[in-house]
């Protein structure tokens, strides 16, 4: 028989081996969920690429915006400037954030939304062409247009018509075009090629190493307001639209002119807009994403106007939010953050003249010289609109929209 003194050496034995192998795998669990089962990450639908990693945070309340103790818009957020006076981010290193596959709501979400979840924290790309140079002296107004790779018609129209940079009274007007890659892998390699020799000719295309999708665009612009404060010191107010809009640049100026406004942040808003539940929408939301009543006021994004000082605040507000799938709604908590409420103007038609698409109305030409921007118009309808406006128009009264 053994003696007490022994019994308690093997006892005390048992327990400190029992204890080495439960911190061994708990480790190994460890080790195995946060790098273990990593995605595949490439140029594909719904996978991005990226240097930085953040966790997310579980559960059912990972939408919830970050709270702020500040309570003013100066106490919120700065001008927030990236010290860098270049883009820094140089490679790409994203894996899944695998947090979500355990939890039963994220399994009964569509792929395109889980897809979305495992790549949010993806945030930064490299540059692939990039122009400072563009925000080189003192611009007045820089046109920032969202296009994709394969819609180089729509690019040459606007270059020829309301895009065309120029100088007005002295002020510096100045274009560049936003892209990712394209996303189709098989086009990636040709399209690519010609956007190269695009950009060789016109010098006017920023484009990073994502994916262009209907998701991304919220990339596009948190990656446009990165490069704006990394660049441009000294551009006074940006317009920023789709590939697809009549912009009456005039006008655009003219507002400009006697405009007396701080925080300028102007365009087509939407005020208590209530997320799209209706799953066959192109803007459907689920309740797991976004379970608010109302989105915060926000701009439609087919084209609005902002000063340079509220973009580089917006730079230091998007940092502390999540992406959210619908860049305009995206934009529209960033302002919300500043406590920055964007003023709804009528000469901003991003929604169209009329409900009625077929309505003669939304052909008018009266209408394209008194409004600012007009969507949706292909490049030979925006081409002939265009020719008719900037003719000897006579119209039998001018809307006052200005």
């Amino acid at each position: 028989r053994l003696s007490t003194r022994e019994r308690w050496k093997i006892c005390k034995s048992v327990c400190v081996m029992s204890f080495i192998i439960v911190v061994t795998l708990t480790i190994a669990q460890r080790g195995t969920t946060t790098s273990g089962d990593r995605l595949p990450v490439q140029l594909s639908q719904g996978e991005l690429k990226t240097q930085k990693r953040n966790a997310l945070p579980a559960g059912h309340n990972f939408w919830k915006q970050k709270k702020h103790k500040a309570t003013t818009e100066e106490a919120t957020v700065t001008d927030d400037r990236p010290q860098s006076r270049t883009w820094d981010v140089t490679t790409t290193n994203c894996t899944a954030n695998l947090n979500f596959t355990h939890m039963e709501w994220f399994g009964g979400l569509e792929s395109n939304f889980q897809q979305f979840l495992l790549y949010r924290h993806c945030r930064y790309f490299p540059m692939v062409i990039n122009h400072p140079e563009k925000c080189s002296g003192d611009v007045y107004l820089l046109i920032v247009i969202k296009s994709i790779i394969t819609q180089h018609d729509r690019r040459e129209i606007i270059r020829k018509t309301w895009g065309k940079e120029r100088e007005v009274n002295g002020n510096k007007v100045k274009t560049l075009f936003l892209l990712g890659a394209a996303s189709k892998e098989g086009e990636q390699a040709n399209h690519q090629k010609l956007l190269e020799y695009e950009d060789y000719i016109y010098g006017d295309i920023l484009q990073w190493d994502f994916m262009d999708s209907f998701f991304n665009l919220t990339l596009k612009e948190v990656h446009f307001l990165k490069w704006f404060s990394t660049y441009c010191e000294n551009v006074q107010y940006i317009f920023k639209g789709d590939d697809d809009v009549f912009v009456n640049t005039e006008n655009i100026m003219e507002f400009l002119d006697g405009s007396k406004v701080t925080n300028l942040f102007v365009g087509d808003v939407l005020y208590r807009a209530k997320p799209i539940r209706k799953k066959e929408n192109k803007y459907y939301i689920p309740d797991a994403l976004y379970n608010k009543t109302h989105y915060p006021p926000y701009a439609g994004g087919g084209g609005f106007l902002m000063d340079g000082h509220v973009a580089r605040k917006l730079y230091g507000a998007s940092e502390t939010l999540d992406l959210y799938p619908i860049d305009d709604v995206f934009l529209g908590m960033c302002l919300e953050v500043l406590h920055v409420t964007p003023v709804k103007h009528d000469g901003f038609k991003t929604f169209g003249i009329v409900k009625n698409k077929n309505s003669k109305m939304n052909r008018e030409p009266c209408f394209f010289k008194s409004l600012i921007v007009i969507h949706k118009l292909l490049p030979p309808e925006l081409m002939h609109m265009w020719s008719l406006v900037k003719r000897n128009l006579v119209c039998s009264r001018k809307i006052e929209v200005l």
